[in-house]
């Protein structure tokens, strides 16, 4: 009895086995299936050169490389030292050498800037003053260049002819005041010609009198979150008054219409000015701190909440031959928000055209004004029918009203024959 207990409960472990390898098989077989048709389709192989992780990756195996490298130079030291050896290796010629490839890939790195990102720089400016900006930019830029590339040629050279090679001793040299005098005055004397030169400039584009021949043409630019608004000052040359009391949905600049240079306002998607002819630009802003930017003509002005900026120019160069200067047919002078101001910041840009004067007279009369039949019920104006409605006809006391062609044949009387 025992015995047969014992195969039965034998046959039934195989039988258990062969189920679970047949088993295991199966979902290995399955689990190799899957994996095929998974190969089959197509991978999205992201190059990984392209990826942080791969640089930091890198960064991070040429440190350790560094650092084994240092660790095989300590021991190789360390063992002469233990065996009574003179040093293998001169690190104070080592250093003076590295100093030396310091000096030249550094000055390659400076003609490197000057002709690769250098060409990569505005070009030239195309209003007046921008060209001033762009001169006082060059002088400070070469003498500073030719500072720089001096003091780190003395620095770098000293360091390798003056290395510690244990046949001499250092001279003690503490003071010297030819040298204190040269080296105080000379970029006192620098300097003083630089900022005197940049008060100047700054003062010639700010302090301007006006030619009664000449007038320049207002501009009023409000920013806001995250547009801008243009307004042209209409037949009148007068940009109206606003008070911000005033803003409502149908009038988003506070525009108090009650003056009448208001009347005749108009506004733009796209500021359109003529070339050689001053543009007087008034800045202001709606809620928060913005910063009017427009690189091509040099020009940044904060426009600051409650208080109204100006800035004049003169534009040099239109659009078209500014086209064909740099060689884009596609090319475009923009205004920008330069003070980041929120998440919408990016979006902060306006086409800027520089036409003829023909093209600037022929495109203005085209734009709409900022009244309409909404505001002129706010402030109380009469009301100027749609495009395209019938004029009323004025009344008029004095008038008599006109007959019917159809009452007047009634009332006439019939001709004899």
């Amino acid at each position: 009895m025992s015995l047969r207990k014992y195969i039965s409960n034998k046959t039934i472990a195989a039988l258990a086995v062969i189920v679970t390898v047949f088993a295991n098989t199966s979902a290995f077989a399955q689990e190799a299936a899957a994996g095929a048709a998974a190969a089959n389709k197509p991978v999205d192989m992201f190059p990984i050169y392209k990826s942080a992780a791969f640089y930091t990756m890198l960064f991070l195996l040429l440190c350790l490389f560094i650092a084994i490298v240092g660790k095989a130079i300590t021991v190789y030291e360390l063992t002469r030292e233990a065996q009574d050896k003179p040093a293998g290796i001169n690190w104070n010629t080592v250093n003076g050498v590295l100093f030396v490839l310091f000096l030249i890939v550094g000055l390659y790195g400076v003609y490197f800037e000057y002709t690769v990102h250098g060409h990569m720089i505005l070009p030239d400016a195309a209003s007046e003053h921008g060209a001033k900006i762009d001169q006082m930019f060059n002088i400070t830029l070469i003498l500073t260049t030719i500072v720089f590339i001096g003091t780190h040629i003395v620095l770098f050279l000293f360091s390798y002819f003056y290395k510690n090679s244990g046949k001499r001793k250092a001279y003690y040299y503490p003071h010297n005041n030819a040298l204190e005098r040269i080296w105080t005055i000379v970029p006192a004397l620098v300097l003083t010609v630089l900022v005197l030169m940049g008060f100047l400039t700054w003062r010639s584009i700010f302090y301007k009198i006006e030619d009664p021949n000449n007038k320049p043409l207002s501009i009023e630019i409000t920013s806001q979150q995250f547009v801008w608004t243009i307004r042209y000052p209409g037949a009148d040359g007068v940009v109206g008054l606003k008070n911000y009391k005033l803003i409502t949905g149908t009038n988003a600049l506070g525009m108090d219409f009650k003056d009448k240079n208001n009347l005749d306002d108009q506004q733009a998607d796209e500021m359109v000015i003529p070339v050689n002819k001053p543009v007087r630009l008034i800045l202001t802003s709606k809620d928060v701190l913005h910063s009017f930017y427009m690189p091509h003509f040099r020009i940044q002005l904060n426009t600051v909440p409650g208080m109204t900026s100006y800035f004049e120019f003169t534009p040099t160069i239109t659009t078209v031959d500014m086209q064909t200067k740099v060689n884009d047919p596609a090319f475009k002078f923009l205004f920008y928000c330069s003070k980041i101001c929120g998440s919408g910041h990016y979006n902060m840009q306006k086409v800027v055209r520089v036409v003829s004067q023909a093209e600037y007279d022929a495109w203005v009369v085209k734009q709409p004004k900022f009244i309409n039949n909404d505001l002129r019920k706010q402030f109380d104006l009469p009301i100027v029918p749609e495009a395209g409605a019938p004029a009323s006809a004025p009344a008029d006391s004095t008038a008599k009203p006109a007959k019917d062609s159809s009452a007047v044949a009634m009332n006439k009387p019939a001709l004899k024959k």
